[in-house]
C-alpha cells in the first residue's frame, strides 16, 4: 500500500540576525536594503587579514534564560533557543493541548561550540595545564545541544537529532523536518539553525582557507555576490527558526498559515573539499531534484534565494546553474541577500528560508547590494534586483545553500492555498 504524502506548512518563524532580532525588524531591514556588516568587536582584530563581520547586535540573553541556564550554553545554542521561543509564540503552540510525543527538534550548525571550545583550551595552555575544564565544556561544544535543549525545555518527545552538513545545515534541517512529517513521523518540527563563529578561530581559519573578504577600507560594501570584484565572503552570526507543521494539524487548532513548502533536493558536488564545482554539478542537480519533488515546472519559480557568498568561483558556478536550469529567464528575479546580512555558515538556510517565506507572503523579491558591476556573461539573463526590493507576485520562492564538503540543499516555498 502507498503512503499517501501529508502537506507541509510554516506556522511560525523567529530569528536573532546581524540585521535584528525579531523576524519583524529583520525583514523590515531585509526589505529596506540595510547594511548589518561592521567592524568586529568582540576580539582584537590588529593580526587578523579580516577585521568585520556581521556580529548581532543587542542580544540580551536574559531575556530568553535565567542567569545561571545562560551560563551552560554556548551563544549558538543562546542563538537556538531564541529564535526558536520566537517561533514556537508566533505558532501560538499550546503544548500541553498538544501530544509532545508527536512533536520533534531538529537542528543545524556547522561549527557548534566553537567560541567555548577555543576559550576552554585558552585557558589550559595559559594555565599550568591541569584538567580543570568546565562540567559543561562538552555539552557546550558539541552542534547537536540546540536540538536538546530546545527539547528539554519545552518537554517535546517526538524525534530529536541535529543535522552537520557545513553551510547547508539549516536547509538540511528544514528539509529533513519536511520529509519527517509529510512521512506522518511528526505532527509538528521545530526547525532551522543557529552560528556563533565569530572570534579568533572562526576568523582565523577562514582567513586561512582564503574564503574571507579582507576588503577592510570598504567594509559595508564587501559582501558584493556576482560583482566582478567581490574578494570573498562576509561571516555573520544568529539564528533563525521554523515551526513545520502537517496542514492537519494547523488546520485542525486553527493555525495562520504563513506558507506552504512543497519541494526539497540534495545533492553533492563530488568535487573538492571547499570549493564548488565550476559548472555549478552539484547546484543543478538539487534545484532539479527540489523542482521534481514539487512536481513543477521550472517556469513556476518565481524567484530565487541564491547561496550567493561573494566568493569568486562559488557565485559564478550557482549562476550557471541557474541558468540551466532555467534558461535566460527574463522573469526570474534572484537575489544574494547576504550582501546584507553576511554569511551565517550553519545558520544561512534557516534565515534565507525566513526571507523566502516573508517574500511569498509579501509579494517583494529583496535586493542585492553592494553589487555595482556584474559578472559580464550573465548581465540580462535574469534580474538579480541590484539596489532595491521590488515588487512583484511571488507564487513560488526557491532557496539555495551549499556546504564545504559539496553539500547542496534547496528547498521550495509556495503560497498557501486550501
Amino acid at each position: 500500500m502507498t503512503k499517501e504524502l501529508k502537506r507541509v506548512v510554516i506556522t511560525g518563524m523567529g530569528s536573532i540576525t546581524p540585521l535584528g532580532n525579531t523576524v519583524e525588524e529583520f525583514w523590515k531591514n531585509i526589505v529596506e536594503g540595510k547594511n548589518g556588516i561592521g567592524l568586529i568587536t568582540r576580539f582584537d582584530t590588529t593580526h587578523f587579514k579580516t577585521k568585520f563581520a556581521g556580529e548581532v547586535k543587542g542580544f540580551n540573553p536574559g531575556d530568553y534564560f535565567e542567569r545561571n541556564d545562560a551560563r551552560k550554553y554556548d551563544m549558538f545554542t543562546q542563538y537556538a533557543v531564541a529564535a526558536a521561543d520566537q517561533a514556537i509564540s508566533h505558532a501560538k503552540l499550546d503544548f500541553e493541548k498538544l501530544n509532545k510525543n508527536k512533536i520533534g527538534v531538529i537542528w543545524g550548525s556547522g561549527n557548534g561550540g566553537i567560541q567555548t571550545f577555543q576559550d576552554q583550551l585558552g585557558d589550559f595552555f595559559k594555565g599550568e595545564k591541569h584538567p580543570r575544564f568546565n562540567p559543561y565544556f562538552i555539552p557546550k561544544i558539541i552542534a547537536d545541544i540546540p536540538s536538546g535543549v530546545i527539547s528539554i525545555r519545552h518537554g517535546l518527545r517526538g524525534l530529536n537529532f541535529s543535522v552537520i552538513s557545513a553551510c547547508a545545515s539549516s536547509n538540511n534541517a528544514i528539509i529533513d523536518a519536511f520529509n519527517y512529517i509529510r512521512l506522518g513521523k511528526a505532527e509538528i518540527i521545530i526547525t532551522g539553525g543557529s552560528e556563533a563563529a565569530i572570534n579568533e578561530s572562526g576568523i582565523g581559519g577562514f582567513n586561512a582557507a582564503k574564503a574571507l573578504s579582507t576588503n577592510n577600507d570598504n567594509f559595508e560594501t564587501a559582501s558584493r555576490p556576482f560583482d566582478v570584484k567581490r574578494d570573498g565572503f562576509v561571516m555573520g552570526e544568529g539564528a533563525g527558526a521554523l515551526i513545520l507543521e502537517s496542514l492537519d494539524s494547523a488546520l485542525a487548532r486553527g493555525a495562520d498559515i504563513l506558507a506552504e513548502i512543497v519541494g526539497a533536493g540534495m545533492a553533492g558536488d563530488a568535487y573538492h573539499l571547499t570549493g564548488t564545482h565550476p559548472d555549478g554539478e552539484g547546484a543543478y542537480l538539487g534545484m532539479l531534484d527540489a523542482l521534481e519533488d514539487a512536481e513543477i515546472q521550472p517556469d513556476k519559480i518565481d524567484y530565487v534565494n541564491a547561496h550567493a557568498t561573494s566568493t569568486g568561483l562559488g557565485d559564478e558556478s550557482e549562476l550557471k546553474a541557474i541558468e540551466r536550469v532555467f534558461g535566460s529567464k527574463k522573469g526570474l528575479h534572484v537575489s544574494g541577500t547576504k550582501s546584507m546580512t553576511g554569511h551565517l555558515l550553519g545558520a544561512a538556510g534557516a534565515i534565507e528560508a525566513i526571507i523566502s517565506i516573508k517574500s511569498v507572503m509579501h509579494n517583494i523579491v529583496p535586493p542585492t547590494i553592494n553589487t555595482d558591476e556584474v559578472e559580464p556573461d550573465f548581465i540580462g539573463k535574469f534580474d538579480l534586483t541590484l539596489g532595491k526590493a521590488q515588487e512583484k507576485t511571488i507564487n513560488y520562492a526557491m532557496s539555495n545553500t551549499f556546504g564545504f564538503g559539496g553539500h547542496i540543499a534547496t528547498t521550495i516555498f509556495k503560497k498557501y492555498n486550501k
